[in-house]
């Protein structure tokens, strides 16, 4: 393979994945090429690769919408970020819109995914539309201690939590239930603390409960220790002691699976605030009157809107969001055996491939 720009295509899913040579240059208007510093493995990449969810177009397509890097060359418009470190949104909304001018970027009809609807960041680099782009203050990356590969996680895995703490409206004195807290649920607790929220993480992964309990959460539960009901019964034991309210609980559903979704909707009390944030494919059977009986709601978020991710950013070059002690690094060469890795549940950290990263 020459120096020429290239990416990892999944020609088809569960095969592996091809490296495959492309010319992204020249950018056409309103886009940009940015190269690539590193990309993180998400559970959703897994779930086109392994589990018959539909990207928007069909393969081959290179996977990958957690992006870092620089910005090498922009089309009309967006000439002023060439040379600079951004972050690329999960969601690219169009910006143009009637959704996107009423600030629901997040459902705009015309938007970009990219590995789902464009190709992806698994990639030397990618050709994108250029909204949104979050520009990283390379000087506050360094004082953080950080690399530009480590914030790639910060566009979904931090930013999506963050959207969903940010629309519950989350504040000090609320309590906060996270379920499931690795990867994107690990970062909502973290979030949910930072903005001033007590925490209860639960996850049916000791260590990951271990982990999680010296950044942010105040509490943490192991369904194991606690069937059934006496999930609810630990809990409400815990903000008795705590004085905090018995009510208006929000429970932050990020674990994107049947047994965490039954879970969090178990936990509903009065005026309580159910979010699901974790994804599956599979069906959970409620009894919906409960929303209604409790006079709660139940909101879910699509990505995050571009407005909210300097913000999320800035939680973590400020030191109030831990991102360094949950992500490891990968070469990109290495993406089918590093796909097994995550899909085996043998990662620590959240999996950045980064391409400059030799193997």
């Amino acid at each position: 393979m020459s120096d020429a720009a290239y990416r990892w295509e999944m020609i088809e899913p569960g095969k592996p994945m091809e490296k495959v040579e492309f010319d992204p240059f020249p950018p056409g208007d309103a886009e940009v090429v940015v190269e690539v510093e590193g990309c993180g493995v998400c559970h959703t990449d897994l779930g086109f690769f392994y589990d018959g969810v539909r990207t928007g177009v069909e393969p081959p397509l290179a996977l990958g919408h957690e992006i870092s890097g620089r910005v090498v060359a922009a089309g009309k418009g967006y000439e002023d970020f060439v040379g600079k470190a951004v972050l690329v949104p999960a969601v690219i909304p169009c910006g143009e819109c009637d959704l996107c001018r009423r600030g629901k970027e997040t459902i705009c009809r015309q938007q970009y995914v990219p590995g789902c609807d464009i190709h992806g960041g698994f990639a030397s680099h990618v050709k994108i539309p250029g909204y949104g782009l979050c520009e990283i203050d390379e000087a506050k990356l360094a004082a953080a201690g950080l690399e530009l590969a480590d914030v790639s996680v910060v566009a979904d895995a931090l930013t999506t939590p963050y959207q969903a703490v940010f629309q519950a409206g989350l504040k000090e004195g609320d309590l906060a239930i996270v379920i499931g807290v690795g990867g994107v649920g690990g970062y909502c607790v973290q979030v949910a603390a930072a903005f001033g929220a007590t925490v209860i993480a639960v996850d049916i992964d000791q260590d990951k409960l271990d982990q999680i309990s010296g950044a942010g959460a105040s509490a943490a539960f192991n369904p194991n220790d606690y069937p059934g009901r006496e999930l609810r019964k630990a809990v409400s034991a815990f903000t008795k002691e705590n004085g905090l309210r018995a009510t208006e609980w929000t429970i932050m559903e990020c674990s994107g699976s049947v047994p965490g979704q039954q879970a969090a909707y178990g936990l509903l009390v009065h005026g309580a605030t159910l979010c699901v944030v974790g994804f599956t494919m599979d069906k959970v059977e409620i009894r919906l009157s409960n929303l209604m009986a409790f006079h709660a709601r139940a909101l879910g978020n699509w990505g995050c809107t571009t407005g909210n991710y300097p913000d999320a950013l800035n939680l973590v070059l400020d030191g109030r969001v831990n991102v360094k002690s949950f992500i490891e690094h990968h070469p990109l060469d290495n993406i089918n055996e590093v796909f097994e890795l995550v899909h085996a549940h043998k990662n620590k950290g959240r999996a950045i491939l980064m391409p400059k990263m030799s193997s």
